[in-house]
Formats: structure tokens, C-alpha cells, sequence
């Protein structure tokens, strides 16, 4: 589907980075990796959740739907930073698009969708050769055109967020957009290969599934509602 990229601004050992910070304020030796790594991972498995937000992951997402995207500006937990690429510079008239699954696996739904595309591309192209301003036209951009960002995340936020979007009762493209940033991670250093086995959906974090519609693989926690 889509494409993470992993930028070089991005530290190849995180697990020392928050080591070398912690044993700053610890007052310890800051000067041997091994140490910072030991260190690292007493701050991983003692949930010290501070120290985890000073490795930045740096990348460039692009090729999903400018509707993941759009819910992907939500989490502003960390102070990321974002760009996007502006509907200036789009070719309107044959822009790529997401195909759901299950449009895309029936015949009549999928020409539908493809139909509707394809008339807005007609559309956005006609009024592109009016001379009408792009600022304008783009109004008619569908949330299924796919898009691209450059952002910044701490991997705090990053592990925050896959608890939310990895659950099932998440939309698909999203699932498969943090697997693919997952993969992506794991293949840019041995430490993160480390790190990115805590990125997971909440209920394997809890041991428990706390969605009042849960899917039935992790049984739900017996407790009362809150009353308001």
C-alpha cells in the first residue's frame, strides 16, 4: 500500500540515548554505551515513560488515505511536528486513490468508486483549465486520495498511539500503517528492533480488552461502569 521511510536525523541507538539522559539526572557515568544500554532498558522495563521522549523518530509517510492522515493529526501528545504536501501541486487530473477491501472485492461497488473518482479527477482538471484558483478547487479532493507528510514523533507518542491504532475496532489502513512504520523501525537499527516490540494494541498491554464492543479475541475486564 504505502511506504515509511525512516530519515538518517533519526538516532540509530535509542536505548543509549535514554540511558545517557537518565544517568544525567542519576548523576552516573554517561560515558560507556554499555552502560547507557543497561541502563536504557532499566527505564524500558520500569516504565520510566519520561525517558522514552527523547529519541525523535524522523520519517516520511506517504501513499495512504488523506483521511488516515487526517486522523493521524489527532494524536498531538509530544509536540510532533508535521508537514504535508500541498493540494497545489497535485496532478488533478489522474491522482492515485485508496481502494478498501471490501469495495474493492465487489465488481459493482469497486466500478462505482472507481466511477465517482474519475468524475471528480474530470471535474478538478475542467476547472483547473478555467483558470479557477487550486486553493479553490481543492475543496473537491476526496479523502480517499492518497498524500504524503514529513513528521517527527518521540517514540513515547509513538508507543502511546499503536495502543490505540493496532486494536482491531481500529480502520484497517490505519493498522496497516503502524505496522508498516513498525517494520520500517525495526529494520533501521538493532535498538529498535528492540523498542518496537512494545508498540502493540492496548490489550495486549492490559491483558484485557477495555472497548465496550471488543472483537473477542482478549476476553473483556469484569467491572462496573462508570456512572455519570
Amino acid at each position: 500500500m504505502g511506504k515509511v521511510t525512516i530519515t538518517n536525523d533519526t538516532t540509530k541507538e535509542p536505548i543509549q540515548m535514554i540511558g545517557r539522559y537518565a544517568g544525567e539526572c542519576w548523576g552516573a557515568d554517561t560515558t560507556a554505551p554499555s552502560k547507557n544500554f543497561k541502563r536504557g532498558i532499566n527505564c524500558l522495563n520500569s516504565e520510566h515513560g519520561r525517558t522514552w521522549e527523547f529519541p525523535d523518530v524522523y520519517m516520511t509517510i506517504e501513499g495512504y488515505s488523506a483521511r488516515v492522515i487526517r486522523e493521524w493529526y489527532t494524536h498531538i501528545g509530544g509536540a510532533p511536528s508535521r508537514l504535508q504536501a500541498s493540494t497545489r501541486y497535485i496532478n488533478y487530473g489522474s491522482f492515485e486513490y485508496i481502494t478498501p477491501p471490501k469495495i474493492a472485492n465487489n465488481e459493482k461497488a469497486k466500478m462505482m468508486y472507481d466511477n465517482c473518482m474519475w468524475v471528480i479527477q474530470e471535474m478538478l482538471q475542467g476547472l483547473d483549465d478555467m483558470g479557477i484558483p487550486r486553493e479553490d478547487s481543492a475543496l473537491l479532493l476526496p479523502l480517499g486520495m492518497t498524500t504524503k507528510i514529513a513528521c517527527k514523533h518521540n517514540f513515547r507518542n509513538l508507543v502511546d498511539m499503536s495502543h490505540q491504532r493496532l486494536c482491531t475496532r481500529a480502520y484497517w489502513e490505519y493498522r496497516q500503517l503502524f505496522r508498516d512504520i513498525i517494520e520500517a523501525l525495526g529494520n533501521y537499527s538493532d535498538e529498535w528492533k528492540i523498542l518496537v516490540q512494545m508498540m502493540k494494541p492496548k490489550c495486549e498491554v492490559y491483558g484485557y480488552c477495555t472497548e465496550e464492543k471488543g472483537c473477542g479475541r482478549v476476553l473483556k475486564k469484569d467491572s462496573k461502569n462508570i456512572n455519570l
